[in-house]
């Protein structure tokens, strides 16, 4: 009986300490991390989607996430949701957007813009636009 309560025991603080070790420091799976602490690093994420952007981004903004969704921002986080970005998960807490120039979009039009979005370094949002006035947005792998 005492083995069987040593190797319980033994199985919970391996299950404790493995799943501890899977939690980043902002208490998010640590496979959400990305590595994102720049313009740079922003960029090159892009580049890994398939976007050739400019390298210097057009701009950088400081923006709180709201706290709850409504209207055109609760569009905005279920395509978020559907590319599998946590945008949700992130209210009330403050973030950085970085603009980019795409220069490789299929349409061939030269307006459109790719925006990323960071908390932390942890990419929780992400979207190509176009600027014209009858523009349109996807998400960074063409969600719709």
């Amino acid at each position: 009986v005492a083995a069987v309560v040593v190797l319980a025991l033994l199985l919970i603080a391996v299950i404790l300490l493995v799943s501890l070790r899977s939690i980043g420091g902002n208490g998010k799976p640590a496979s959400e991390k990305t590595g994102v602490a720049d313009a740079a690093d922003a960029a090159r994420y892009l580049s890994g989607l398939g976007w050739q952007v400019e390298t210097q981004p057009l701009e950088i903004r400081e923006l709180v996430i709201p706290r709850s969704f409504s209207g055109v921002y609760a569009d905005y986080a279920a395509l978020q949701a559907k590319q599998g970005y946590p945008l949700a998960e992130y209210g009330g807490m403050e973030a950085r957007r970085y603009s980019f120039r795409v220069l490789n979009h299929p349409s061939g039009e030269e307006n459109i813009v790719a925006d990323l979005v960071v908390c932390g370094q942890t990419v929780i949002a992400g979207d190509i636009q176009s600027t014209a006035s009858d523009g349109f947005m996807t998400g960074l792998k063409g969600e719709t």
